[in-house]
């Protein structure tokens, strides 16, 4: 897929989208050897070796790898000395345990495993800021490039703070993209606010007292009262939260008894002693995150104990929304439309539903975290057939060069 690349708006128009797209042909390479060859989660040796020759061969001052278990941070110090400045700037790495359904030719080696959500694109446009940057240098204080493992449900941000990210690499701000195929090829949208929704995830055991399923009166059903749990639950939102208040709750398993065979009778019909179910909530405003908490937990146990079983209830916040801090977007904002032009920037979009563990440094540091368009033609994220759009690879590179050294002139 090509793409034609946008004139400058002029205000910071560099050379950078220039410069780096002579360097395309080698982005474009290394993203593709990334996808053929995708690992998951606290996996990513390959990865982080290809990360960590890259970043020694572009002269950066110091490469730090095993952070966060397989996580590396290039360290990268301006020309401009007598500056304190820092910033970091971040990609998450890992693949997904799905199927490649995709021909193409660089398409996944590994059985089960793909990059269906454009992290190897995200790793190869940091590796693109960070080779010009190397090469320029002009810039006071410090960058930090954080490759980050694990994004895909390991909460590898938190485990990369929980080893001392900021400690060991001080940033006084982070910045962070995801590619976005719902957006124009070459666009940006960044909010000064929310980006991404928290997610919690909970777990419902239904506990009753089995028996022949000819019998059930001699049984405490926890098929039923599961159904009529899950049924409840679904006044959560509509019912007990302020309408203006964006959230979802989804029950995406229920399971109880044994499989089934279809067309073949069961040689025993038995009604099991439990049922378990699993879903997840979504919200923004941690009001709204309280009441789904605590009503989760009391629709489960009143309805389960109306039709006479109990429930066991286990509610874990997991991913805390991805809320920019606006200063933050609005350094985003101006870098990318001096690169890229007004036209191309978008502000103020509905966020999205899905989350993002990158919220966990945005509650230890200010920052942003921001969408770059893929084309609207590319199919979603985590889909057997995505791949991502190598023609805004330079694009990416150049923003995240921008922001880096804008930020650090601030």
């Amino acid at each position: 897929m090509s793409l034609v690349l946008p004139t400058p708006g002029g205000n910071t128009d560099d050379g950078t989208l220039r410069a780096i797209s002579d360097f395309h042909p080698f982005l474009s390479a290394f993203r593709r050897d990334l996808h053929a060859h995708p690992e998951l989660g606290f996996e990513e040796r390959r990865t982080a070796a290809r990360v960590a020759e890259a970043l020694q061969g572009f002269g950066f001052d110091e490469v730090h790898t095993g952070v966060g278990r397989t996580g590396v941070v290039g360290v990268l110090r301006g020309r401009w000395v007598g500056s304190s400045k820092s910033v970091g700037l971040r990609a998450d790495m890992d693949a997904l345990p799905v199927q490649e359904e995709g021909t193409c030719a660089h398409r996944s080696v590994h059985a089960g495993r793909m990059h269906g959500c454009g992290h190897d694109g995200h790793v190869t446009m940091l590796l693109g800021a960070a080779r010009r940057l190397a090469h320029t240098r002009d810039f006071g204080g410090t960058v930090h490039f954080i490759f980050q493992p694990g994004e895909e449900g390991h909460a590898g941000a938190r485990v990369m703070i929980e080893d001392g990210l900021f400690e060991r690499f001080p940033c006084d701000a982070v910045y962070a993209l995801h590619n976005w195929p719902s957006l124009p090829a070459g666009t940006v949208a960044v909010n000064p606010g929310a980006m991404m929704a928290a997610r919690d995830d909970f777990w419902l055991r239904i506990e009753g007292v089995g028996g022949h399923g000819a019998m059930p009166h001699r049984t405490a059903d926890p098929v039923v009262a599961a159904c009529a749990v899950v049924a409840a639950l679904q006044t959560v939102v509509s019912r007990n939260l302020d309408p203006a208040l964006s959230a979802v709750l989804t029950v995406h398993s229920l399971q109880a008894g044994g499989a089934i065979a279809q067309g073949v009778p069961t040689q025993s019909v038995t009604v099991p002693p439990q049922a378990d179910i699993a879903g997840i909530a979504k919200w923004f405003d941690a009001s709204a995150g309280e009441v789904l908490r605590r009503r989760v937990a009391e629709i489960a146990k009143d309805c389960a104990s109306a039709l006479g079983t109990r429930a066991d209830v286990r509610y874990l916040p997991f991913l805390p929304p991805t809320v920019n801090a606006p200063p933050c977007a609005e350094l985003v904002r101006r870098a990318a439309t001096g690169l890229l032009g007004a036209a191309r920037v978008f502000t103020g979009v509905l966020p999205s539903m899905a989350s993002e563990d990158f919220s966990f440094m945005l509650n230890e540091r200010p920052g942003a975290y921001f969408w770059l368009g893929v084309g609207e033609d590319v199919p979603g994220l985590h889909h057997p057939h995505y791949d991502f759009n190598d023609a805004v690879l330079p694009i990416g590179a150049a923003l995240l060069a921008t922001i880096a050294r804008e930020a650090l002139a601030a």
